[in-house]
Order: structure tokens, then sequence, then C-alpha cells
């Protein structure tokens, strides 16, 4: 799985520079970091609501393609930031076997 999202890292910086009439990455990337947050927080609010749907209809599909769109997003917000997949990958592995209280916890006396 991390291969992919590596994969996809390495495509969105390939087309960061790209025309931006011909690759909506780079069109994202033209427009700036506000515009590329906006996106995620479209993204964002379109699984919630596609995950509270799904609650109700039994029909998964809908929360599967937003979260999709949302992770895509996400990737070429970090990718603006000039963070690779791989550094959020090694964060989760990291947070791996610890429990979500400690975590916090550490986060907070920081």
């Amino acid at each position: 799985m991390s291969d992919i999202l590596q994969h996809l890292g390495q495509i969105i910086d390939q087309r960061k520079n790209a025309d931006a009439k011909s690759s909506y990455v780079a069109s994202l990337h033209h427009k700036g970091l506000n515009k590329i947050l906006e996106k995620v927080g479209e993204e964002s609010f379109e699984a919630v609501l596609a995950a509270k749907d799904a609650v109700i209809s039994g029909n998964k599909d809908d929360v599967i393609y937003e979260t999709a769109d949302l992770w895509f997003h996400c990737l070429i917000m970090l990718s603006h930031l000039d963070i690779k997949p791989e550094e959020i990958l090694n964060e989760l592995a990291r947070r791996e076997g610890v429990s979500g209280h400690d975590e916090k916890a550490s986060r907070t006396q920081k």
C-alpha cells in the first residue's frame, strides 16, 4: 500500500510545474496553498457525508470514492509543502503499538 502512495507522490511532484491548462495537479499548485487547502476541506466534508449516508444505505462505494479524493488532495497539499508521503507513513509506523491516549498526551506536553 505504501508503494501506491509513494508512486502517487512522485507523480504529483512531477506535475507540480507542468502547464496548469493540461494538468489538474499543476493548476492547484499554481493557484497556491489556500486553494489546495480549500479542496482538502471540500473533500473531507464529502467523505464525512458519504460515511453518514453509508450508515443509512449500507452502500460504502461513495465512502471509498470520496476518501480516495481526500487522500489524493492531501498528497497534493503535502507536495506543495515539500513533504513526502513516506514522512507520513514513518510517523504512522512510529505510532504503531502506542496507545492513542498516550500519543495524544505526549503531544500536549510538548
